[in-house]
């Protein structure tokens, strides 16, 4: 998935669509059916963010699969928007005895994640399916305990319909986790030295106001939406995301791809200073490179609600 916005965490698409109750949020993302990470363009560079973001979150992703409110551990799980797998692999981390239904609108995306299931000896317990899930006609998913969207919902054309869909494939008392990031990660410290103050606010900030235009559903008040949809939320919780990234060099990658991206699309809006200033951060050959720092860190939200099925 390729888009003039910025989105790096590709698990879902995106779509423009009035939202009633708009509450966007600084974080670009990719794409939940085509998917939820890349490049300013091109699938491999996305591919590569998606696969970034697995391995510099994966702490907070296995920390929401163990909290889930599940009354017993799922046999059948769907995750959609899957992208290249962050959700998959540490579902099927979390519970050995399950198999998970993929979804994803990138064939990309998709033949990725097969590999990476072949590779770790799992490929019989995961099974792909490509589609777009704005469809109204989804294929058949079967009858899953669990269905995990992680950084997808936000990018559907109409939610709604979605998640009344979720709910009528979900078993009778299964369950639904629904995660969304409160904004784009930040990277640089806040008295970076080398760089004009406040420019990573500024690049957010000029992400921001092209994202309340694409993104609508992004920082939407999900809890009434599921609710009208049928089911029950059962919980909520948000995690900060403080992670130190020196070190540890797949932070300044995943820094590179995602700065790389946003400034693809906000080239126009930032001030001649500040885009130099950015050029500088993305220079791989230059001494301020993200890829040369070891002051780095991620910094985000991440918000999951469990909403049962009845």
């Amino acid at each position: 998935m390729d888009t003039t916005h910025p989105d790096p965490h590709p698990h879902s698409d995106s779509h423009p669509h009035p939202h009633p109750h708009p509450h966007p949020h600084p974080h670009p993302h990719p794409h939940p059916h085509t998917h939820d990470h890349h490049a300013p363009h091109g699938g491999d560079g996305q591919a590569e963010i998606l696969d970034l973001d697995a391995e510099v979150l994966a702490g907070h992703t296995a920390a929401i699969t163990a909290w889930l409110p599940l009354r017993t551990d799922p046999h059948h799980i769907v995750d959609l928007g899957c992208g290249t797998g962050a959700g998959t692999f540490a579902l099927l981390d979390r519970f050995p005895d399950a198999h998970v239904t993929a979804v994803d609108a990138s064939a990309e995306h998709l033949r990725r994640l097969h590999t990476k299931a072949c590779a770790r000896g799992l490929r019989e317990r995961v099974h792909t399916v490509q589609t777009d899930l704005d469809r109204a006609d989804w294929p058949d998913l079967g009858t899953p305990d669990l269905v995990w969207a992680s950084a997808s919902m936000h990018h559907m054309t109409d939610p709604e319909r979605t998640l009344r869909t979720v709910r009528e494939i979900l078993a009778p008392g299964g369950l639904f986790a629904l995660v969304e990031l409160a904004g784009h990660p930040r990277f640089l410290p806040e008295d970076a030295p080398e760089e004009r103050p406040g420019l990573e606010e500024r690049v957010h900030a000029a992400a921001d106001r092209l994202q309340g235009r694409h993104l609508p559903y992004r920082g939407a008040e999900w809890e009434p939406m599921l609710t009208a949809a049928g089911f029950t939320v059962e919980d909520e919780r948000t995690l900060t995301v403080d992670i130190d990234g020196s070190g540890n060099e797949a932070t300044g990658r995943y820094a590179l791809g995602i700065l790389r991206r946003i400034r693809t699309a906000v080239a126009d809006e930032l001030s001649p200073g500040d885009l130099t200033a950015l050029d500088r951060l993305l220079d791989t050959e230059g001494p301020h490179s993200v890829l040369r720092r070891d002051d780095l860190t991620v910094r985000t939200r991440r918000t999951v609600w469990a909403a049962r099925r009845p």
